[in-house]
């Protein structure tokens, strides 16, 4: 049947936007850019049909949800950072086939999931900036599901995660890539201090823990990472909780996962927050 073929933890920073126009900050994230790209390019060789990404700028209260329009398409302005992303014009095709099928797993595994398909939802920047960098052809289809949640619990998280999993095996004839869109620490620098803090983490420990956070990964120490992780999501202010993050090892395998992260983009600071494009092998 189907495959997970690909996973990554990505940055979706809008200062990436703001690296394309002329001025002063031109250029200043190529590198995550060009990481983007590299992404792109693994996951096209792979034969990488569809993309779901878990979008930390998708807020929701109650429940999972998850965007299944067949068709995202319009002008993004965004309402955080309109300075930043204005006038980004986005189209991209949507897969509600396989949205069903996530949606139907996870809510029999015990986690009620809605996915949304007559609707009027437009994507978030969580998955445009990436998809601009990623598929600027339209070569994926995308599925996006909500990863700001409010009132979650992790675990409930990770059980998505795996039947999502579940889903694109047992069920989809195709292949699938994963991306967990959110930063490590996120602690935005303190309004009147942003052009201070553009290229820099907001404390030195954030950036630290963040630094031990990936060591971890790399060296596969998933058993000490998902203990952590409720409390470095809450202590390093994780984005979206980071249940992204959450959702991403439920389907690798969450504390018995053995993969080892390779690191596609080096870390950095970005606007007070910590960033990195890091591959999760499946």
């Amino acid at each position: 049947m189907g495959e997970l073929a690909y996973a990554a933890k990505i940055t979706h920073v809008p200062s990436m936007y703001l690296s394309e126009m002329d001025g002063p900050h031109k250029g200043c994230r190529d590198h995550a850019i060009e990481g983007h790209r590299e992404i792109s390019r693994r996951c096209r060789a792979l034969g990488v049909d569809t993309i779901v990404v878990f979008d930390t700028h998708w807020l929701v209260n109650s429940g999972y949800h998850l965007n299944n329009a067949p068709l995202f398409k319009g002008i993004y302005t965004s309402n955080e950072l309109p300075h930043f992303i204005k006038n980004l014009p986005y189209e991209y095709d949507g897969n509600p086939e396989l949205g069903h099928l996530i949606a139907d797993a996870v809510t029999k595994a015990g986690v009620s999931m809605r996915a949304h398909e007559d609707t009027s939802l437009s994507l978030e920047y969580g998955s445009l900036v990436p998809m601009r960098y990623m598929n600027e052809d339209r070569h994926f289809k995308v599925v996006s599901i909500a990863s700001l949640l409010m009132v979650h619990d992790l675990k409930d998280s990770a059980t998505a995660g795996r039947a999502l999993r579940s889903a694109i095996e047992n069920d989809y004839d195709g292949k699938v890539a994963i991306f967990a869109s959110g930063s490590l620490s996120h602690r935005f620098a303190q309004n009147g201090t942003a052009d201070e803090f553009l290229h820099k983490v907001w404390s030195p420990f954030l950036e630290e823990f963040d630094h031990r956070v990936i060591e971890m990964w790399q060296n596969g120490d998933w058993e000490r990472f998902t203990e952590i992780l409720p409390e470095y999501a809450n202590k390093c202010h994780g984005e979206g909780f980071m249940h992204d993050t959450a959702m991403l090892l439920g389907a690798l395998g969450w504390d018995q996962y053995r993969g080892k992260a390779e690191v596609i983009s080096p870390y950095f600071g970005s606007s007070g927050t910590g960033q990195i494009n890091v591959e999760f092998p499946v």
